[in-house]
């Protein structure tokens, strides 16, 4: 326990083990800041973000700005008095005049292994991008975008069948891990700030739904990489017979053919040519139906060989 007064800044799944792990370490958690509550899902009922749901089990104030940068947002900070601010996947961009209110800084907790992967989605990237390695890093915050100076980074291997739920759940472990571990380094005054060398930068723009659309003429590895990082949202798809079909869990495979045609279609699953190698679709859900196996589907969608998926039209 480190005796500071900590605002915790953050809003889906990923940033609850974080906020958990303060709570758990007896931290004096004064706030919890996180975004208003949003429309979700096909029946778009308005539901409260995961942190805002831990915090109030433990009876934190919760504060839910539209915009943290506004005037009024900053003063009520301000007049919390805070120590320190933690952020794990807030979702919006902290003002200077923000960063500048707690006397030991903003400490977020980012997953990737900066300075690769800045940016909103470095999960799905790195897996997107056929990355074997990833991790999480804390660093001090400042005006730019993921660019402050780095604390504690700790690296874990990409599984190659790993898609970004799985990467997910590990990595938000991993980072209340880290940022326990930052938080007593810190008190023990043995940690030193190591500067970001931006020449390796790369960056992990958020994902919009045409990022999923499978181009079947790439390499069968890339297709694969690509449904891994859509999985489970925003999803990779393509189209059959002008229907969305949503792909979800392949393998690789060695078939030969016109990029997007149906090889072949059985129980162990819908082979797909690509432009080097082929796939082999597990998992998949066509438009306005339940996700399935492949064997589940074909029961009640005939798919012949010499078909294709492509694009709509």
């Amino acid at each position: 326990m480190t005796g500071m007064r900590i605002i915790f800044m953050g809003t889906p799944e990923f940033a609850c083990p974080t906020l958990g792990t303060l709570i758990e370490r007896g931290e004096q958690v004064v706030a919890v800041v996180t975004q208003p509550d949003r429309p979700k899902g096909r029946g778009q009922q308005t539901l409260p973000p995961p942190v805002k749901l831990l915090a109030e089990q433990h009876g934190i104030p919760v504060l839910q700005p539209v915009k943290v940068r506004h005037p009024e947002a900053i003063e009520e900070i301000r007049s919390l008095n805070p120590d320190l601010i933690v952020v794990v996947a807030f979702g919006q961009i902290l003002p200077k005049a923000l960063l500048e209110i707690p006397g030991y800084g903003c400490i977020n907790v980012h997953a990737s292994l900066l300075p690769c992967y800045r940016g909103a989605a470095p999960l799905n990237w790195c897996i997107i991008n056929g990355e074997t390695e990833t991790g999480v890093t804390t660093m001090m915050m400042d005006v730019g975008l993921d660019t402050g100076n780095m604390l504690l980074k700790r690296a874990t291997p990409i599984d190659p069948d790993e898609d970004t739920r799985s990467l997910h759940d590990r990595l938000s472990k991993i980072g209340a891990e880290l940022l326990a571990e930052t938080l007593d380094r810190l008190a023990a005054g043995g940690l030193v700030p190591e500067k970001q060398d931006d020449a390796l930068t790369c960056y992990a723009p958020m994902l919009k739904k045409e990022d999923g659309l499978i181009d079947w003429g790439k390499d069968a590895a890339g297709i694969k990489n690509l449904v891994r990082g859509m999985t489970p949202w925003p999803g990779a798809y393509s189209y059959l017979d002008d229907k969305l079909l949503k792909v979800y869990r392949v393998q690789t495979g060695s078939g030969k053919g016109s990029s997007g045609e149906i090889l072949s279609a059985g129980r162990d699953g819908i082979e797909v040519a690509c432009g080097c190698g082929s796939i082999i679709i597990h998992e998949l859900q066509l438009e306005g139906k339940k996700r399935l196996s492949a064997a589940e589907f074909l029961a009640g969608c005939k798919l012949e060989p010499g078909a294709a998926l492509g694009k709509r039209g």
